[in-house]
């Protein structure tokens, strides 16, 4: 990791391209350094990044400089998932904005600050909800949902977030953007044939999951599938690969 000199610097140099909001100073810098856990680490830089095309220039820039990401919404978790010495990426100032809503197919498609009580006051008039209840859920937002698989206390009824996610869509370190989600057979094929990082990661998936090995350990050694709230490591469980 280059040293907090060279980084500061040129994330001043990137000001006059990024549309959002860019912080070196320490003040800044100590005010980002804890969350809702116990933890307290000072960041590198904290930024508020205004569109998508801001989140890739930091993806590219974190690549160079061979440095972390942290990105942040409420900061409302307890294990101190937005803490670190990367670059805070705060979602939470610009990025908040509901993009779509089909009433008749039941899905909603958002910006990670939205906040998941606001989602569900926008719902309410259709008669929907967005169903895992965390504690925290008039400042949680959807984007550190995903993040941390939030569920709460009607989890065993409602599930986790990722029992309601259809797709999340990405940007992956070579700064090419992607979007995750089910795939037939078919389509899971040709994303394994694509030249690019994109490819790399389809084909790596193949690659560990298809081996005869790696099947009967992760069998063996999986948590019972009865306990229902299980966000420690991979969920493989819910993983279903078109070849297994």
């Amino acid at each position: 990791m280059q040293n907090y000199k060279t980084i500061s610097e040129d994330l001043n140099e990137m000001k006059s391209i990024f549309e959002g909001d860019i912080y070196t100073d320490r003040h800044t810098r100590v005010l980002y350094a804890t969350d809702a856990s116990a933890y307290r680490e000072v960041p590198l830089a904290v930024t508020r990044p205004k569109s998508e095309e801001d989140i890739r220039l930091l993806v590219l820039f974190a690549k160079k400089h061979n440095t972390s990401l942290i990105p942040r919404t409420a900061g409302t978790s307890l294990a101190g998932q937005v803490v670190g010495r990367g670059i805070v990426v705060d979602v939470s100032k610009h990025l908040t904005k509901i993009l779509e809503f089909n009433e008749k197919e039941r899905w909603v498609r958002v910006q990670p600050g939205v906040v998941r009580d606001e989602l569900n006051k926008f719902l309410e008039p259709a008669g929907l909800f967005f169903s895992p209840e965390t504690s925290t859920s008039d400042r949680c937002m959807i984007g550190g949902m995903v993040g941390n698989n939030a569920c709460g206390a009607h989890s065993l009824i409602y599930g986790s977030t990722r029992d309601h996610i259809i797709s999340v869509r990405a940007i992956l370190s070579d700064g090419i953007y992607v979007e995750f989600g089910s795939l037939l057979k078919k389509q899971f094929d040709k994303k394994c044939k694509l030249n690019s990082l994109e490819g790399d990661i389809y084909r790596n998936i193949h690659s560990i999951l298809s081996d005869q090995e790696n099947q009967e350990e992760i069998r063996r050694q999986f948590p019972d599938k009865s306990i229902k709230r299980r966000n420690t490591g991979y969920a493989i469980d819910v993983f279903k690969a078109v070849y297994v």
